[in-house]
């Protein structure tokens, strides 16, 4: 299994859980995080760390985040997702956007 970054990362990019994973296994986009589902060793030490509460066990996406399962698997080929390895600062407007519902349309693939 693997964990998995739902739609609340987007616009927001908080990178707490970047510092904590042991294998490296995020990748940064312009708005967003992922996971690698490769890469990902089930740890779970990401989650606690997310302020947006964004990140869950594959088994447990809550039933309208499943699509974002594709979406990390998908985003994981592309140019624009490039692995990160420190903690950087949130996007500037990050809580703002924090919590806010329906932000699939704005992800910067």
């Amino acid at each position: 299994m693997t964990h998995v970054v739902t739609e609340n990362c987007i616009k927001c990019k908080y990178t707490d859980c970047v510092d904590v994973c042991p294998v490296d296994c995020f990748k940064e986009g312009p708005n967003f995080l992922i996971i690698d589902p490769e890469e990902c060793i089930d740890c779970a030490v990401c989650v606690p760390e997310c302020p947006a509460e964004a990140i869950f066990a594959e088994e447990d996406v809550p039933p309208d985040q499943q699509h974002f399962i594709e979406i990390n698997a998908e985003l994981c080929a592309s140019d624009n997702y490039k692995t990160i390895t420190k903690r950087k600062a949130p996007l500037p407007d990050a809580d703002e956007w924090n919590g806010k519902p329906d932000k699939l349309q704005y992800l910067e693939r």
